[in-house]
């Protein structure tokens, strides 16, 4: 039987696998009731509970994402609690549609125990994403309530 991966192993297995475009084999990196909140989306759906629920998520975007992620500046902060890491990087994105490219600021609290994601807390820069995408009328329409 091989030793779970740590917290750190297991966010850079994450954070590679979604710069590489694995997105169908990110699911397994959680555990079954996994809880994930995207604290600051403000288009699609701030929480996902469960393993399949995951899945569905990186299915649909490893069909419908239109970007290029690169990751830089990653910093990985171990906690007084072993099993929480605060990540901190920037993704270099370009927009394969609009031919745009950002820089997206992120922040990921993940609480992980035997080599699994069992919670995230995730703090990404979706408004530098929806501008790249073009989306600030869909965004303004969503925020305005129609």
């Amino acid at each position: 039987m091989s030793e779970a991966l740590s917290p750190r192993e297991v966010f850079q297995k994450l954070l590679k696998g979604i710069t590489t475009g694995r997105f169908p084999e990110l699911a397994e990196l959680y555990a079954e009731d996994a809880v994930v909140e995207t604290v600051f989306e403000p288009l699609g759906p701030r929480r996902f509970e469960g393993r399949a629920a995951l899945d569905e998520r990186f299915a649909a975007v490893s069909v419908h994402s239109p970007v290029e992620l690169t990751a830089t500046n990653v910093v990985i902060r171990e906690t007084d609690d072993p099993e929480v890491i605060v990540a901190e990087w920037t993704y270099q994105v370009h927009h394969r549609v609009t031919g745009r490219n950002v820089e997206v600021a992120n922040i990921q609290v993940l609480r992980i125990r035997d080599g699994l994601i069992v919670s995230s807390r995730d703090f990404h820069d979706h408004l530098a994403l929806i501008v790249a995408g073009g989306d600030l009328p869909r965004l303004v329409a969503a925020l305005d309530g129609k």
